[in-house]
């Protein structure tokens, strides 16, 4: 029989009292009240925010919780890209003024509420693919440098000075190639390991997350970006695309998409696995996503037509835990 000591490489403590200072998935023995324990994640929880004025999917996105940003995206019925742009303070999105030059869905995205990147994407018509970057400063929308490569439902992470867009299509199966952009003009990178559209990204220019997304099978493959190259993480539990995600390379979120129809579930990445925690209320895919792993933001979407819902994550909660054979 293994043992904990050769799967954790430590023995399990005996302690007269609970530590103080708990770390997640340590176990220790009371030897007081003769009770095994462990401190383990109860999973954070999703909560309804204020809607989106245009129901939209597979819109670009910036931000954090309480200062993001949505643009662009399509709506249906009937179908329209729009170039429109809210901004959302926590409560409510409010329509701005500063409407994109190129309108488009499935774009990289980067950046913040006030400075924001959008590249690449679909305007919805041929030739679909399209290699336009624009920059936002809180007001206005101007031209970057072009990617050099025109893409759709390709994914991006990092700011507006210094990001990343990577995979996308055509074709079909998706691409493997990574830009670097540097405020200015778009450098190639190291290539994907796995081909991919419509997944999620996290993360900065040299500390990239990719994960998920379709192959066009639907895909569990999770990569890590160190600025210069990609490296197998661990597979999320469930082939998804159309999902979102947000957070660092260390402590991702992954929300909704499709599995292949709809789904709520959510994923949290510590660096090396993900883990289950509280699902989305609305199941939805084509969303975007904002924010940090202790308070993320879910808005738009398929569900199959698009949504106007906002949700927002709360900070996971952890506990102390009788540990049984049950």
């Amino acid at each position: 029989m293994t043992t904990f000591k050769e799967i954790r490489g430590t023995a399990i403590q005996s302690v007269s009292s609970d530590p103080t200072n708990p770390e997640e998935g340590q176990i220790w023995y009371n030897n007081t009240i003769g009770v095994l324990k462990g401190y383990k994640s109860l999973g954070g929880a999703w909560a309804a925010g204020g809607n989106l004025n245009t129901a939209r999917a597979e819109a670009g996105q910036a931000g954090t919780q309480t200062a993001a940003l949505a643009f662009s995206g399509f709506t249906s019925p009937p179908f329209n890209v729009p170039t429109a742009v809210e901004e959302y303070n926590g409560a409510t999105w409010t329509s701005v003024p500063g409407t994109m030059g190129t309108s488009r869905y499935g774009l990289a995205c980067a950046g913040t509420q006030t400075a924001a990147l959008g590249a690449g994407g679909s305007t919805g018509s041929a030739p679909y693919a399209n290699a336009n970057t624009e920059e936002y400063d809180g007001s206005t929308w101007s031209p970057g440098g072009n990617l050099g490569t025109a893409r759709y439902q390709l994914s991006g992470c990092g700011t507006q000075t210094s990001a990343l867009a990577f995979g996308g299509r055509p074709p079909s199966n998706g691409l493997a190639n990574t830009e670097e952009y540097d405020g200015s003009v778009w450098t190639g990178g190291g290539n994907l390991g796995t081909v991919r559209r419509d997944f999620g990204s996290a993360g900065t220019q040299t500390a990239g997350l990719a994960f998920g997304g379709n192959n066009p099978g639907l895909l569990t493959a999770t990569e890590e970006y160190d600025g210069s190259a990609w490296a197998a993480g661990g597979n999320l539990p469930t082939g998804t695309g159309g999902l979102a995600g947000t957070g660092i390379q260390t402590a991702a979120l992954a929300f909704g998409g499709s599995i292949p129809s709809n789904t709520a579930a959510t994923n949290i990445y510590n660096g090396t696995s993900w883990t289950a925690t509280g699902s989305l209320a609305t199941a939805r895919s084509q969303l975007s996503g904002a924010g940090t792993i202790t308070a993320g933001l879910a808005f738009g979407g398929s569900v199959p037509t698009p949504t106007a819902a906002t949700e927002e994550f709360t900070d996971p909660t952890f506990a102390v835990q009788k540990i049984t054979t049950s």
